[in-house]
């Protein structure tokens, strides 16, 4: 069974910070985590999901401008983890945090979303 688990996400006041952590588990994927990309989305009420930072299997980060400066994106392989560290965070920042695992015509497994609250 393909699974992806997030966690860290809470409540936390303008300008703070979180570290969201998403684990694979199941033996087949878990195997190969290290040949995915894996990709953090967010999904804000009444918004259409985007996609805000991803890294290659060869650990190349990429960032949404929005998140650019904040955001960390950053996995460990051995751990079959990826994490986002956020810092500086913002009121529009406040959504669901989904967390992907992708390679082309192999894989698009999602976790269940974590909800990440910006709010005094």
């Amino acid at each position: 069974q393909v699974q992806l688990v997030e966690s860290g996400g809470g409540l936390v006041q303008p300008g703070g910070s979180l570290r969201l952590s998403c684990t694979a588990s199941g033996s087949f994927f878990s195997a190969r985590f290290s040949s995915y990309q894996m990709n953090w989305y967010r999904q804000a009420p009444g918004k259409e999901r985007e996609l805000v930072a991803t890294i290659s299997r060869f650990g190349t980060p990429n960032y949404i401008d929005s998140v650019k400066g904040r955001f960390t994106i950053s996995r460990d392989d051995g751990k079959k983890t990826v994490y986002l560290q956020m810092n500086s965070l913002k009121p529009d920042d406040t959504a669901v945090y989904f967390c992907n695992a992708y390679q082309v015509s192999v894989a698009d497994y999602w976790g269940q979303g974590t909800q990440v609250t910006v709010s005094s």
